[in-house]
């Protein structure tokens, strides 16, 4: 599903979370000189508020926090230096352009002239000012498995795979649906009880009632609780778990439904440019949520005192939408892709992802566009818990037409990970594989900027590309002589190692512990994006 979530889900079906090792070991980073010795690190606990809200721009030693050591680059290696600005492109639901932290970080196009219905630079795109919506005004979608079952039975081994996937997630979504139902009504048993609609896990211990469904409401919220953490908002995200299974009910998986046809295009026809507008957050600037937030973790400003701070300092934001609530078009991305690289993005960040592609060659195209025009893509790894090297679990769009060999070097595979460093540093819903993840970055409880001037916590691959966007950002500012390819290399060989076990996608059985496997099988590098490390690395590479 497209953009990939937050991982809402799991808080709720799993209810058990394992628990990390107080004794940490790592590669590190000192002064000047990134080291490989391993140094065993305390984990502190418990983290604070303030380390909450930034923990991935902190440092595994100075902090004991498994961040990317963005707060010691800058105070260290680039105090006084100034970098050049980057064009970095959002392909995503849309962003906020008004939001308060992003004021100045966005971008607008010097050859148009705001309003006067012209298209002053000839480009194709009419007054796009500060990007481009080729959603129009289309906000749901279908999962592409969705449309290619509507497609018909063709005799392809593409359409069974495909009608096999949409009946498996038809059945699940129906268990999805009681699970919702019975955790509102849990919820709403709590609120009447408690006679407020917002508590927090101090408030359950006040619950003195016998009836035996308050009791059994309060172990499961206590539950709850316990295992999501102390950003966990039971009125949000509760109504965010019931939009997710029902949004997947009424479009994601409704064969009845079009959500194309109010864009006007031909979405087979990748020759049939002229649709969409400029409304870069499109028609509810509430359902930018997902790509506001993702622009927000590169750039909103540091320093001010306002939400989160971004990881780059000196980026403009180039907002594409081409990503609805369901899964992408290939039309659309590989329109998206060449529309950022033509405006000047030198970083694109692609928080999305889907396990069909009908027109993957168009995509496959843009992104040798891209390579040609010395354009990094940084792409979220997905949200399955999928070893995404396995041909039935492949996540699109990839750079490796057979799923092995790549035909670019300019796209760069992000999976996610949390905050402290052990063996299950890996967040469970994390796709991995030692062929198509390349390294990894900080995805879980990641705080940024939503839509209308407002701030949240999400997780997913979809937070952890924007933190490997925003350093892939650092180093084009402060090294633009570096080539997209070498930019890509850096974020992966300069990484602090992961632990030589971890653990690998969500355990099926909370009753049972997960088996630890070698951290070689989670990725091409088995690290972890570091900041500080990668300008060490992009120093010594620029002086070439």
């Amino acid at each position: 599903m497209s953009p990939i979530k937050s991982n809402t889900l799991s808080a709720f079906a799993l209810l058990v979370l394992a628990g990390c090792s107080a004794t940490l070991q790592a590669q590190v980073s000192t002064p000047k000189a990134a080291i490989t010795t391993p140094l065993v690190i305390v984990k502190k606990a418990p983290v604070s508020e303030n380390d909450l809200k930034r923990w991935s721009h902190l440092d595994l030693v100075k902090d004991t926090i498994a961040g990317m050591s963005v707060d010691r680059a800058y105070a260290e290696l680039l105090q006084g230096k100034t970098g050049k600005k980057v064009i970095v492109g959002i392909v995503d639901s849309g962003v906020d352009i008004e939001h308060e932290d992003l004021k100045g970080m966005v971008w607008t196009n010097p050859k148009e002239i705001p309003g006067n219905g012209i298209d002053d630079d000839k480009n194709g795109f009419i007054d796009d000012i500060n990007g481009w919506n080729f959603l129009g005004d289309a906000v749901h979608e279908n999962l592409e498995m969705t449309r290619v079952v509507k497609k018909g039975d063709d005799g392809s081994a593409e359409y069974k795979n495909a009608l096999a996937q949409y009946e498996e997630k038809s059945k699940k979504l129906l268990q999805d649906k009681q699970q919702v139902d019975y955790l509102l009504d849990v919820h709403n048993t709590i609120k009447k009880a408690l006679n407020k609609t917002t508590y927090k896990l101090e408030d359950l211990s006040t619950i003195t009632s016998t009836d035996e469904k308050i009791v059994l409401s309060k172990n499961i919220m206590t539950q709850i609780f316990t295992n999501a953490g102390p950003t966990f908002d039971p009125e949000e995200e509760l109504e965010a778990y019931r939009e997710q299974v029902y949004d997947q009910f009424n479009y994601n998986l409704n064969k009845d439904f079009d959500g194309r046809k109010v864009v006007g295009d031909n979405p087979e026809d990748i020759k049939n440019t002229k649709y969409g507008n400029n409304v870069v957050f499109g028609p509810d600037k509430e359902k930018a949520l997902h790509g506001t937030h993702v622009a927000g973790i590169i750039a909103q400003v540091r320093g001010n005192n306002l939400g989160g701070d971004g990881v780059a300092n000196n980026v403009e934001i180039l907002t594409v939408r081409a990503v609805p609530d369901g899964d992408e078009y290939d039309k659309d991305i590989a329109l998206a892709i060449r529309y950022a690289v033509d405006n000047g993005a030198k970083v694109i960040n692609g928080s999305f992802g889907k396990s069909f592609s009908p027109h993957k060659e168009w995509v496959y195209e843009a992104i040798k566009y891209a390579a040609k025009k010395d354009v990094l893509i940084v792409h979220a790894a997905g949200n399955d818990g999928y070893n995404i090297d396995e041909t039935k679990n492949i996540n699109y769009p990839n750079d490796s037409q057979d799923n092995i060999k790549e035909f670019a070097d300019n796209v760069i595979t992000i999976g996610a990970i949390n905050k402290e460093y052990g063996q299950n540093v890996i967040a469970g819903f994390s796709n991995f594989g030692k062929i198509n993840v390349d390294v990894f970055a900080p995805g879980e409880e990641i705080y940024a900027t939503v839509p209308n001037n407002k701030y949240k916590y999400l997780q997913g691959t979809s937070m952890a590309s924007p933190n490997a966007a925003g350093v892939a950002a650092l180093i084009r500012s402060y090294y633009p002589k570096l080539k997209a390819s070498q930019v890509k290399h850096i974020l992966m060989e300069s990484g602090v190692a992961l632990p030589s076990m971890v653990v690998l996608g969500e355990n099926p059985d909370p009753s049972q512990k997960p088996v630890p496997v070698s951290s070689a099988e989670s990725s091409k590098t088995a690290k972890m994006v570091n900041a500080y490390n990668a300008l060490l690395m992009a120093e010594k590479m620029s002086k070439k």
